[in-house]
């Protein structure tokens, strides 16, 4: 028996039937589109900022870090699409609804990132063999701080929205604004070097953000990818487990397996049950079960119950032979 959900009359019915039928991902769409929305216009101001003082400047330190502060604005456009697609019902091709998009918007925020790096990296190298002189050092230090303030501001901002509603591709976008921010404070590292006479500060704080890039991608990837290939924290398995464990009927439980399809976490899980209870008893602890889950677990989307008699729990009763089938 499996157990998804069916409409009753009850008060603590209704609360389940909720999670159900009104898709959470609707309003947590809301909040990411306008949270990407806001991060851009920041982001894209500081940059046009800051680009000014570069064509004044020469500085190749500030390029880099301008550079990097248009890509990550750019990173808003796949995010976009990917919560306006989250937003759209389910369909008969697409049954789970499209919450894919989002793991595919990671994979361009990440290879975002990666161009940025590898622009920012060559230019900061060919400064090397080609030293220019920067001019207007106060204002480059004043970019400077400018960056760092407005990534800052982001990454708090993207991090705080990304948690709430569990976007792995949202946090990750945070967390390189956040990074952002101190290498964009790294160049006035490199103006005080220029100031006090040694021209190739700038460079080398130009190559140290472009390290610091690099890190950004790593890290990122490996939460993306690990999405894309349904991976889950180990933990998330044990609260499920625990919290199953702590309704009255439950006899033991078999496999669960979980994953993110987006922003939203979809669990599946076998129960055991007393054998000699009824259909109708067997169902109310399936639908306990559930209820319980979407109360401990802040980012469920959906959960399959299945019930087993308590003498045979586990996929491993259900299986069906090649000859038999």
């Amino acid at each position: 028996m499996e157990h998804r959900h069916q409409d009753s009359g009850s008060d603590h019915d209704q609360h389940a039937h909720s999670h159900g039928v009104v898709d959470p991902s609707i309003a947590t769409s809301e909040r990411g589109i306008w949270a990407i929305k806001w991060s851009f216009i920041v982001l894209f101001v500081t940059a046009i900022l800051q680009i000014v003082v570069v064509l004044l400047s020469n500085s190749i330190a500030l390029l880099a870090d301008t550079i990097h502060n248009f890509g990550d604005a750019a990173t808003a456009i796949p995010l976009g699409i990917a919560f306006a697609y989250a937003r759209l019902k389910p369909s008969k091709r697409f049954t789970y609804g499209y919450g894919r998009v989002e793991d595919l918007a990671g994979v361009a925020v990440v290879f975002t990132i990666l161009i940025s790096a590898i622009v920012a990296g060559y230019e900061a190298i060919d400064r090397f063999y080609h030293p220019t002189q920067v001019h207007y050092l106060g204002a480059v230090i004043a970019a400077s701080v400018i960056g760092f303030l407005g990534n800052e501001g982001v990454a708090l901002f993207r991090i705080k929205v990304g948690k709430d509603i569990g976007s792995a591709a949202l946090i990750a976008d945070g967390y390189h604004a956040r990074i952002d921010g101190w290498t964009s404070l790294s160049v006035l590292v490199g103006a005080i070097g220029v100031w006090f006479g040694y021209p190739m500060a700038d460079p080398i704080v130009a190559t140290g953000i472009t390290i610091a890039i690099l890190f950004i991608v790593w890290d990122s990837a490996k939460t993306v990818f690990s999405r894309m290939l349904d991976g889950v924290d180990p933990e998330v398995i044990d609260e499920i487990i625990e919290t199953t464990h702590q309704v009255d009927g439950i006899t033991d439980v078999g496999e669960v397996r979980a994953r993110w399809i987006g922003h939203r976490l979809h669990a599946e899980l076998n129960i055991g049950v007393n054998s000699n209870l009824s259909v109708t008893e067997g169902h109310e602890i399936a639908k306990e079960v559930r209820y319980q889950l979407f109360q401990h677990l802040k980012h469920l989307g959906n959960a399959v119950v299945h019930i087993d008699p308590d003498d045979k729990v586990g996929e491993k009763y259900h299986r069906v032979m090649g000859h038999t089938h």
